[in-house]
């Protein structure tokens, strides 16, 4: 087993006891919830008569129904208005801060909560979501529950789990140009697989993610999960306490100064064992497109669909029903490939520094005749700052739609979702079949500076011809 990594250190530092089924009773540090997974949990708070414990530790916001084009309550859904109000009532009975629109801080949960300062190394962090994971990049264990763990998180402020092995992603080097965080994680989950990371933890390690900005390190470690790993952390440093000083929660005042020597005592000590060790060179990175229907099925841009002659005897089947799904030939070009919708946004690539690299792209072009294009922030305070910058009007200019915060069309939660056999350029964490809205329609992850590239020109394109 590990031993002297970050891992170890917050897990032993939240352990309670360990429970007669092996696993760990930990206590969780911060919980955050957002209307889909919470209204059931708080039900059966009420059927057994129970409180939440510590309503100072939960935070909440809504972000998965929200529509985006119009957010004038009640909202056009009955289903969403319900989900909505319920939300609500739940946070007011139990005095849970509720970042609700128009607050200036609601947003995607996995964006508002680093933005506010929530979010800080050697905690522990849970939420009912998959993409929990993305809170790992401040050196937080942070994972995504089910609903009866959201209700178990509420009532004892605690989680029964079992303690995973630790893998050490090492990537070394300077990222070429034209590639970005997300190009990083889709290398890696292709190499490593979509259930490569069963059992760990993955630490994103090495002088890559050394350079990256945390908003990088947020993509990164947001899609640990669609490797397979429980969740994905890096260890935190200057980049990390830079990014934290000043924001709502963060510590002030000489309580600072105490935060960041704890801070880095969590660090993976330079002898720390581990339960494997993979290396990576960003020079063999390229732009990273998937093709398949899993994040797993990714191919450089210049690259062609893997024949099943290239792929393993495990990987076939997968790759056959692939093939028909996404109406894509074995040996075919991905670059060329005709688009329909582009979709930048989600908790993977909402953030602010998503949109300026997108609308790098975006200036001086225009979307491409037929191609519905638009850009979603992931917060209240990435809408304001990316006005403020006057990216909207670039994207406008353009072409794309600039619209209102919330998940939008990485799993159509609401109005925005593809229509028939439509193909999305999306800047999002998941391909699966169906997850965009259209159970025929088809998804290609990419990052969003590609996603605005496909935009331009009607087709999946390499963006360093554009830069």
């Amino acid at each position: 087993m590990s031993k002297g990594t970050l891992f170890d250190k917050v897990w032993d530092l939240h352990t309670i006891n360990t429970l007669p089924s092996g696993q760990t009773q930990l206590f969780i540090g911060l919980h955050l919830i957002h209307e889909v997974t919470s209204p059931q949990a708080f039900s059966m708070l009420r059927d057994r008569g129970l409180k939440v414990l510590f309503p100072d530790r939960t935070i909440a916001t809504v972000d998965h129904i929200v529509p985006t084009i119009s957010q004038t309550r009640p909202f056009v859904d009955p289903m969403a208005e319900e989900m909505m109000q319920e939300l609500e009532k739940n946070c007011k009975e139990n005095n849970i801060r509720f970042y609700n629109i128009g607050s200036g801080g609601q947003g995607i949960v996995h964006v508002i909560a680093p933005e506010q300062g929530l979010t800080q190394p050697g905690m522990t962090i849970a939420c009912g979501d998959s993409h929990t994971s993305t809170h790992g990049a401040f050196g937080a264990i942070a994972f995504g529950i089910g609903t009866s763990q959201v209700r178990d998180v509420l009532a004892s402020q605690t989680l029964a789990l079992a303690k995973l092995n630790v893998r050490k992603i090492e990537v070394n080097g300077t990222l070429p140009t034209g590639v970005y965080a997300k190009d990083v994680i889709l290398h890696i989950i292709r190499t490593l697989g979509v259930t490569g990371g069963v059992g760990y933890a993955y630490e994103f390690a090495g002088t890559t993610f050394e350079q990256m900005s945390m908003e990088e390190r947020m993509t990164v470690c947001n899609m640990a999960i669609e490797g397979g790993a429980r969740c994905g952390y890096v260890n935190p440093d200057r980049v990390t306490y830079d990014y934290l000083k000043d924001r709502n929660f963060a510590p002030k005042g000489p309580e600072w100064d105490r935060a960041i020597d704890w801070w880095n005592s969590l660090r993976s000590n330079a002898d720390a064992q581990y339960d494997d060790i993979v290396v990576f060179d960003a020079a063999d990175i390229p732009p990273t497109v998937t093709w398949g229907i899993t994040p797993g099925q990714g191919i450089g841009v210049n690259q062609t669909v893997p024949t099943p002659e290239e792929l393993s005897d495990q990987d076939r089947a997968l790759a056959q029903e692939a093939y028909s799904y996404m109406n894509l030939q074995p040996g075919q070009p991905i670059q060329g490939t005709a688009i329909d919708v582009c979709f930048i946004g989600s908790c993977t690539n909402g953030r602010i520094s998503d949109l300026r690299e997108a609308a790098k792209i975006a200036k001086g072009r225009f979307v491409a005749e037929g191609i519905k294009a638009f850009v979603v922030p992931g917060s209240e305070q990435v809408k304001q700052q990316a006005e403020a910058e006057g990216l909207n009007e670039i994207f406008e200019a353009a072409g794309f739609e600039w619209r209102e915060p919330g998940c939008s069309m990485c799993l159509a939660m609401n109005p925005d979702k593809l229509v028939g056999n439509q193909i999305s350029a999306s800047s999002s964490n998941r391909n699966f079949k169906g997850r965009q809205g259209s159970a025929s329609g088809r998804t290609l992850l990419m990052s969003p500076a590609m996603v605005a590239a496909a935009a331009i020109t009607g087709q999946v394109t390499d963006v360093r011809a554009l830069l």
